[in-house]
């Protein structure tokens, strides 16, 4: 596994475009944009350098979270797979060759440096069937850690 993972921190350029795949996946789509700031020792002053463009995705609870947490100009920070794709364009567009830098998140949240965020978590129900417990006739999941839904994410609790 030699995945390129990045740390961007930038702002969300586009909303967030939120839909579900063939096979029923959630997916969230979004435009980042980060900007390099530079201190300019002869005018003594901060200065913007060039922008920078990258394509997040998110699937599953990563979606469904983002698509209800992120709005257009929030400060955030994505940690991800960073994939970059090229092509060209069709020639009556002028066949020009194109690159495109996408990130595929694994992390995504707002920018604490720069503002606050109020976190609430979400419990999420499973669709899916659990499989028979050990001893259980029924089949029904027993109470306590032994009910837990395998490969759920981890919860912390405080």
């Amino acid at each position: 596994m030699n995945d390129t993972m990045v740390t961007l921190v930038g702002n969300a350029a586009t909303a967030v475009e939120h839909r579900l795949t063939t096979a029923g996946v959630p997916v969230a789509r979004f435009r980042l944009a980060t900007t390099v700031r530079r201190y300019d020792r002869t005018r003594e002053c901060w200065t913007d350098g060039e922008t920078s463009f990258y394509t997040v995705r998110s699937w599953r609870g990563l979606a469904d979270n983002v698509a209800a947490s992120v709005a257009v100009g929030e400060p955030l920070v994505v940690q991800g797979r960073l994939r970059v794709r090229e092509g060209e364009q069709p020639p009556e567009r002028g066949g020009q060759r194109w690159f495109s830098a996408e990130v595929d998140a694994v992390a995504i949240g707002h920018d604490l440096a720069r503002g606050t965020a109020a976190f609430r978590r979400v419990t999420r129900v499973r669709t899916d069937p659990l499989p028979p417990q050990q001893g259980d006739p029924a089949g029904a999941p027993e109470a306590g850690p032994a009910a837990e839904v395998p490969n759920a994410p981890h919860e912390q609790t405080a």
